[in-house]
């Protein structure tokens, strides 16, 4: 996809050189975007759980026909799903003739616990989707693009029956231009705290009063501040800034703005503070998701909805202490990076915390990796 000449898309580069205008006759510099690896590392922690538990989904009530695998996952990632099964006879078992794959005991009774996991989780749904629809201009959002959202925040299936039609006070469906939308029906001041003040408030960071006797705070050499319009900030270990870049860096961590709850189209685009608003609207997105990270072909999805910068990967690479890309996977992905220390995910949902339970079944005590190379757990 293109937008105003930049691509944003799978061709997302895992080192991106951005050049910066000359003076004189000198050639431009340019300035490397740093990979992180640890983060890199986690599209690959990911690839064979997902597909264990996508197995296991389709097992779960009845058996399955091998003959019958490729139907539901193709002819090519049937191979893969052949080597799953026989690697891991603590979960899959294979019976019969013709011969069917299903769930051990042990695993099938771990299994029945999921919906309990996602009854937990249903409050937390009801408050992201509603808050997701707060960041929307008009306070709703295609049907299409929640689909294609759908497992990063944890829906089920069958969303539209088990939660909208559950809570018609919140939720109803409509046709906007010949589109199916799920619109908001109640807006909730109380929902309407980023996951950025949360965590400020956490870490006893308050508003600073406005009667001129703010407190002088310098910035730290990494890039952290201790302000209410601070961003938690992550460079690469390869990162050295500059002096001139840190003081840059200070005025924009201080600099306030407005709250991503309110509609975009209330500011001026190329306001400063509309600017830094549009870094918080990503990461409020990224922080709805179960894993505090989307594809770049979903956060494109929310342009239209929630007025993104024209030239998104522009402002995600700027933004590289917040933001990180990876071109790891069959996707490029944007991860949010307090979402994680190191490999790790930081909070983990229940719906998280079960599939790291299920898949202990497989010898693996946690789907993230540990920092320390002396204690990696066996990657399945």
């Amino acid at each position: 996809m293109l937008r105003n000449g930049v691509s944003f898309g799978r061709t997302v580069n895992a080192r991106f050189l951005v050049r910066q205008k000359s003076s004189g006759g000198r050639r431009p510099k340019k300035k490397t975007y740093e990979r992180v690896r640890e983060l890199d590392r986690v599209m690959e922690l990911r690839k064979k759980p997902s597909m264990i538990l996508h197995l296991a989904s389709l097992v779960r009530s009845q058996p399955l026909l091998l003959r019958d695998l490729e139907k539901n996952v193709g002819f090519v990632r049937k191979w893969a799903f052949m080597g799953l099964i026989q690697k891991h006879p603590s979960v899959f078992r294979v019976s019969g003739s013709p011969p069917s794959v299903s769930l051990t005991p042990r695993a099938h009774r771990l299994a029945l616990h999921e919906a309990r996991a996602r009854a937990h989780m249903e409050p937390l749904l009801l408050a992201n989707l509603r808050k997701l629809l707060m960041l929307c201009v008009d306070c709703r959002l295609p049907l299409q693009t929640l689909e294609l959202v759908r497992p990063e925040l944890g829906l089920p299936e069958d969303f539209k029956d088990c939660l909208v039609a559950k809570y018609p006070q919140f939720f109803s469906v409509r046709r906007f231009g010949g589109t199916d939308c799920l619109l908001l029906e109640d807006w909730d001041f109380t929902l309407a705290r980023t996951a950025r003040e949360t965590r400020l408030a956490q870490e006893g960071v308050v508003r600073l009063k406005t009667n001129g006797d703010e407190r002088k705070v310098k910035i730290s050499k990494d890039g952290n501040y201790a302000g209410p319009f601070a961003f938690k900030m992550n460079f690469p270990a390869g990162f050295r800034p500059n002096v001139g870049y840190l003081e840059q860096l200070e005025r924009w961590q201080r600099l306030e703005f407005p709250s991503p709850y309110l509609n975009a189209r209330r500011f001026n685009a190329a306001d400063p503070k509309a600017r830094k608003r549009a870094v918080a609207v990503i990461h409020e997105l990224l922080s709805l998701t179960m894993e505090k990270r989307m594809t770049s072909a979903q956060l494109d999805a929310f342009h239209a909805q929630c007025l993104l910068p024209s030239q998104l990967l522009l402002c995600l690479i700027k933004h590289q202490g917040i933001f990180y890309l990876t071109n790891k996977g069959v996707r490029s992905t944007v991860f949010l990076k307090d979402g994680y220390l190191g490999s790790n995910l930081v909070d983990k949902c229940p719906l998280m915390q079960f599939y790291d339970r299920f898949m202990a079944l497989c010898g693996r005590g946690n789907i993230d990796m540990c920092d320390n190379k002396n204690c990696l757990p066996t990657v399945v």
